[in-house]
């Protein structure tokens, strides 16, 4: 039997619609192998340090009370102060682009439902251009 996209709920939070923090888990990893791999991501590399665990860290317990989960960034960090956290870096509109098109193979990758990927791509493109810091 064929899953339709009408078929899907989508009315649950985000984290349950990720699959909770092991699907989350999977998307953040699979979105820190792709940067850390794919050429095309070489300029968002860049922006991040050596080793990538703590960026993986921060960005799962972000994303977990970000989507309606557990809120473990602001029990180890406090308000997580997003844009303010992300003003070192240069984070113009080939950032941004980049940013988003990992976080979408990645999405790809883990297998998510259509549905998802078009409430998530509306909520990280909104996200991922209100960082922006820079012009053009």
């Amino acid at each position: 039997m064929q899953i339709s996209d009408s078929d899907i709920d989508t009315s649950g939070s985000l984290f349950e619609l990720l699959g909770g923090e092991t699907g989350l888990r999977g998307l953040v990893d699979a979105f820190y192998d792709r940067m850390d791999s794919e050429p095309a991501y070489a300029g968002l590399r860049s922006l991040h340090p050596v080793s990538l665990s703590g960026s993986r860290d921060k960005t799962y317990w972000f994303l977990c009370g970000w989507s309606g989960g557990p809120d473990h960034y602001i029990q180890r960090f406090g308000h997580p102060r997003l844009r303010a956290r992300h003003l070192p870096f240069a984070i113009g509109e080939s950032e941004r682009d980049q940013w988003l098109a990992c976080m979408n193979d990645a999405m790809l990758q883990v297998g998510l439902p259509e549905p998802v990927l078009r409430r998530l791509r509306t909520s990280f493109f909104q996200t991922a251009d209100w960082m922006r810091n820079q012009p053009g």
